[in-house]
């Protein structure tokens, strides 16, 4: 298997060589081969050569089985030369649309010994999967500025929103709880009010649900989930949303399970036709970047969905376990998780727990 490999700012090149240590022992151990190619690419590359992502790099990560990929964010020396929102569509959100990774992946689970926000609430409690659209609705960069910088000006962002960007989300959905055994798939838009776009979703939900008669369907509005998200997280089992609300709704399900260092993410293009994506989303974290203080599970969990979509499910398996072992003794808990646990004794304790 050919993985690309892309750290770029911040924590994201502490967290990534940790999570190919991972990958390395888990690899041995379960006698799989593969190849890795690292690219450079992210703010700090931005600011000595003046390039984000050339289209000829997308040409060779779509070649790729798989990207890991770390952060990129902000300008890292901290003085602005680096214009706001750019590192982030040229980069991260191009990956998203030129490699047609229509689904967003991201697992919300509670594990043991992870304190969480929440009281009265245990690992049973949250086991949620959201599946966010990912190459449509206000993201796609779809608008204009009218009288810039005047006292008349005006702009607008457009919502693209197609019939076959979201019913194969909404089949993806589907699909997933089928093959996972899961009983219930929820519907998060906001019919009420976007009446045009969401219309849309709901008649597609409608009409997909049909083909899985096994499954439970139910549909909330997106305020209503980020209450219930609080309230009752075991009220959701599958959700499926669009691209603006999944962003939003996404980062709370983090919070709850632990925040964003013990949250992993997959951008898959189903298809197979070109390269899925992995992260962790905590973002570049520039704040504690190089001081090795960043929480790494959320990549092994990351590393973890790879070996899964790239057809070594005992492999991720093995990971998943021996992240939640490492987890449940506080000893090795990062400061996020409101211990002291340093990046690389995390990592060092995860590959003992899989040798």
């Amino acid at each position: 298997m050919k993985i690309a490999v892309m750290p770029g700012d911040g924590i994201g090149k502490e967290v990534i060589p940790q999570g190919l240590k991972v990958l390395a022992v888990v690899a041995k151990k379960h006698g799989f081969r593969y190849d890795t190619t690292d690219y450079p690419f992210g703010a700090e590359h931005y600011l000595e050569t003046g390039i984000t992502l050339p289209d000829s790099a997308i040409r060779e990560l779509a070649a790729h089985d798989a990207i890991l990929f770390g952060a990129v964010g902000a300008d890292p020396r901290g003085n602005a030369r680096i214009p706001q929102g750019l590192i982030e569509t040229d980069i991260l959100l191009k990956m998203r649309f030129e490699l047609d990774q229509y689904v967003n992946l991201r697992p919300c689970k509670l594990l043991p010994g992870v304190p969480t926000p929440l009281a009265r609430v245990t690992p049973a409690d949250i086991d949620i999967v959201i599946i966010r659209e990912n190459t449509e609705g206000l993201y796609c960069q779809q608008g204009g500025f009218l009288y810039k910088n005047t006292p008349r000006e005006v702009t607008n962002q457009i919502e693209v929103t197609t019939r076959h960007g979201v019913e194969r989300c909404i089949r993806y959905a589907f699909d997933y709880a089928r093959r996972f055994g899961r009983k219930k798939v929820t519907l998060v838009a906001k019919t009420n009010v976007l009446r045009y776009a969401h219309s849309l979703w709901m008649r597609c939900f409608e009409e997909v649900q049909k083909d899985y008669p096994g499954i439970e369907s139910s549909y909330d509005h997106v305020d209503a989930c980020t209450m219930f998200l609080v309230t009752n997280p075991r009220r959701y089992d599958v959700i499926v949303t669009t691209n603006m609300f999944g962003d939003i709704i996404t980062d709370l399900a983090a919070a709850i399970q632990g925040g964003m260092g013990m949250a992993a993410s997959a951008n898959l293009n189903p298809t197979r036709e070109t390269a899925s994506m992995f992260e962790p989303v905590h973002g570049s974290a520039p704040d504690i970047a190089g001081q090795n203080k960043a929480n790494p599970i959320a990549t092994f969990l990351s590393v973890a969905m790879m070996l899964e979509y790239l057809h070594q499910p005992d492999a991720a398996q093995d990971i998943y376990r021996a992240c939640a072992e490492v987890v449940a003794d506080p000893k090795n808990h990062t400061g996020d998780l409101r211990g002291k646990a340093t990046t690389t004794q995390v990592g060092d304790a995860v590959c003992g727990k899989l040798a």
